[in-house]
């Protein structure tokens, strides 16, 4: 799989990554845990190099996994994590203090089974730290050789300047799909300007892009799609329309609707790694695919001019958790 450079970082990673986050928590019962080694290291046999997990997937229980899975090839790949939740559960409210980041990072390398960790993100944004001092946190960390790059999650523009006037930042994730296009408008070109690189996650809508799921589909009682607004029932019927549209274009290529999606992210800039999660290794296999697709200019304006007449419904948090969202 070719690589790219996120910004002008020096960080390269495969151009797709592997979201590890649904292995063990999020979308229903967490993976048996072999199964899941199996899947995290059947992506690196296929070029994946770049794995992302944080102390919240679980809590913990995801780190875990990705250390254990990791720890034969540890030198050949990228591992992401983060912090910034109190006692690593999001229910508990945010925690980005000095002295959380510093216990999260050792904790963070034993379950990692690692001496450092790639590219640490900030969840979300604290806003009762600021984010100087926790630009400053993971300097120190940075200088003392536990932590190799910086990131954000969910962060503001003026959040992203700020922090990266203290520590660069190396990546931004933040959601970024064809049904979620609001980067676009400011934190793009922040981005470009700064010479960060942006991690889409969620780049096929939680599944939704996929075509696997519509009006009828039952989630367990454990799957966090169950609160969210842009899964009600009304809201997958009304976005139907654009997995439909997204079906004609993947047919005219023999492509599947996931590859057009991750491929039409790929198309956006060069320094965009997405990192789709699944379970599944036939999944897996077809997300990986959309590494080796080209869209033409012809392609894209196609796929623009398609989805230009649909809006899609439903928030895509609720409201407890838009909160948590940096403006």
């Amino acid at each position: 799989m070719q690589k790219r450079e996120l910004g002008k970082s020096g960080l390269k990673v495969s151009a797709l990554g592997l979201g590890c986050m649904g292995l063990s928590f999020g979308f229903g019962p967490a993976t048996e845990k072999q199964q899941g080694i199996a899947l995290i290291r059947a992506a690196f046999e296929r070029g994946v190099t770049f794995f992302d997990t944080a102390e919240a997937y679980g809590p913990w229980a995801n780190e875990e996994l990705v250390g254990e899975a990791l720890q034969p090839f540890r030198d050949q790949v990228v591992i992401a994590t983060k912090f910034g939740f109190e006692g690593g559960r999001p229910a508990n409210g945010l925690n980005s203090r000095r002295e959380n980041i510093r216990a999260h990072v050792e904790a963070a390398l034993k379950r990692l089974r690692t001496d450092r960790i790639d590219l640490l993100y900030q969840h979300r944004v604290d806003p009762a730290v600021p984010i100087e001092d926790v630009a400053g946190a993971v300097r120190e960390l940075v200088a003392a050789g536990k932590v190799r790059h910086f990131g954000l999650s969910e962060a503001g523009a003026a959040t992203i300047r700020r922090a990266h006037a203290v520590q660069p930042v190396a990546a931004l994730q933040s959601e970024y799909s064809l049904w979620w296009r609001e980067p676009e408008a400011e934190i793009l070109p922040v981005l470009e300007e700064l010479g960060i690189g942006f991690v889409p996650f969620s780049p096929l809508g939680k599944g939704f892009l996929t075509g696997a799921i519509d009006e009828s589909t039952q989630f367990d009682s454990g799957d966090f799609r169950n609160i969210v607004p842009r899964f009600s029932t009304e809201a997958r019927r009304a976005n139907q329309k654009l997995v439909d549209v997204l079906g004609r274009i993947a047919d005219g290529r023999k492509l599947t609707r996931a590859q057009i999606a991750l491929a039409w992210l790929l198309a956006q800039k060069p320094w965009i790694v997405p990192i789709p999660g699944t379970t599944k290794l036939h999944r897996l296999e077809e997300n990986l695919g959309a590494a080796e697709v080209r869209l033409s200019d012809d392609d894209l304006r196609s796929i623009g001019v398609a989805l230009a007449e649909i809006e899609v419904q439903g928030a895509r948090y609720p409201a407890s958790l838009q909160a948590h969202i940096d403006r």
